[in-house]
């Protein structure tokens, strides 16, 4: 397994253990001038379990792979969080935000796959 299969799988798993909705992986690596391999999008309820979200996925990823993000905007507001990690770049939504920016139908050539919520 390539490493940025195995952050995307890291990335899932901390999302999952905050109960995030709706995970999304988009494989952009086949599409002309994407600027980077995934998409990872998901939904918490409220900018707090926006910001949780956020926060396990820096842990977690951190504490397994000893790699922290490039970049992160939006964690004041808690709105919309957006992770950088190069290959890999992370949105976490409320559920208004992410039905307003739809980036699913925006990336919608990409290799789309939907991960179950955990009860």
């Amino acid at each position: 397994m390539d490493e940025t299969k195995i952050l995307v799988n890291a990335i899932v798993e901390a999302l999952q253990e905050k109960k995030g909705k709706k995970i999304v992986t988009m494989d952009l690596s086949e599409l002309e001038g994407s600027i980077c391999r995934y998409f990872i999008i998901v939904q918490g309820n409220t900018p707090i379990q926006v910001s949780a979200l956020s926060d396990s996925v820096w842990d977690l990823v951190y504490e397994k792979l000893h790699e922290k993000p490039m970049g992160a905007i939006g964690i004041k507001e808690a709105q919309w969080i957006a992770m950088d990690y190069g290959t890999v770049i992370l949105h976490i939504f409320i559920p208004e935000i992410r039905d307003y920016y739809n980036l699913e139908n925006l990336w919608a050539d990409a290799n789309i796959t939907e991960i179950p919520d955990i009860l």
